[in-house]
């Protein structure tokens, strides 16, 4: 139960430094007319929880793995550290971490542990996945049911988008997220496969559009900044 418990509450998007915070590229897909209703956008959850969530599963159950056994002091740089070489845009880099440092303050008041603060004294700043895999491990969770976490909140926090940012039937969106669960499953259990591995042997699933359209969009935002300063 208290597992079960953890699963929920991270997942959910009142959980402070969560992945709900993100529209994972669905604003900038939209803006640029790539994703203009349920359809458009059901086609996107389906390529990003292949690509972006498959990775991000990936090492929230390595994470998840390494935390309730004794690794080397120094597994945790080098795991965040791979995660960065799978991440090729900047700004994508940063909003995972954005969303980590989020969610650790977070994690130290609900589930404390020594494990988080050797990731942190490791990484100070570490990615949103590797937060997560400690954190469901110390709350009693396995590497598979963080790995379901990871890509829930990959797609999650994109529909959600596509409600809030324009517009779109509630309804027809969350029944797009409900008919991707034997997708997330399979995912799920192909991160928990693979959570053992060294680091560096890691899947490395990619989607360069989705770099692409953070990098675009990241653009924009510094370009209204600037505007709005002058």
């Amino acid at each position: 139960m208290r597992a079960g418990l953890a699963v929920l509450a991270l997942a959910d998007s009142r959980f402070p430094g969560g992945g709900h915070v993100h529209s994972g590229g669905v604003e900038e897909a939209a803006a640029r007319g790539l994703i203009t209703g349920v359809a458009d956008l059901r086609e996107f959850l389906h390529g990003r929880l292949r690509a972006a969530g498959a990775l991000q599963a990936v090492f929230a159950a390595a994470a998840a793995h390494a935390a309730t056994r004794r690794v080397p002091s120094g597994y945790w740089r080098e795991l965040d550290v791979e995660l960065d070489a799978r991440t090729p845009s900047p700004a994508q880099r940063e909003a995972s971490r954005a969303q980590g440092k989020g969610m650790i303050r977070a994690g130290r008041a609900a589930w404390p542990s020594p494990v988080l603060a050797e990731l942190v004294a490791a990484s100070p700043r570490p990615h949103h996945p590797i937060v997560l895999g400690v954190l469901a491990a110390t709350a009693g969770a396995g590497p598979q049911e963080a790995a379901l976490i990871a890509g829930y909140l990959a797609v999650s926090g994109p529909s959600s988008a596509g409600v809030r940012l324009h517009g779109m039937d509630p309804f027809a969106v969350n029944a797009v997220v409900a008919e991707m669960g034997d997708d997330l499953d399979r995912i799920a259990a192909e991160a928990a496969a693979t959570a053992g591995l060294d680091p560096a042997d890691l899947p490395a699933p990619g989607a360069p559009a989705l770099d692409l359209l953070a990098e675009s969009h990241d653009r924009h935002h510094r370009e209204e900044v600037r505007l709005f300063a002058s």
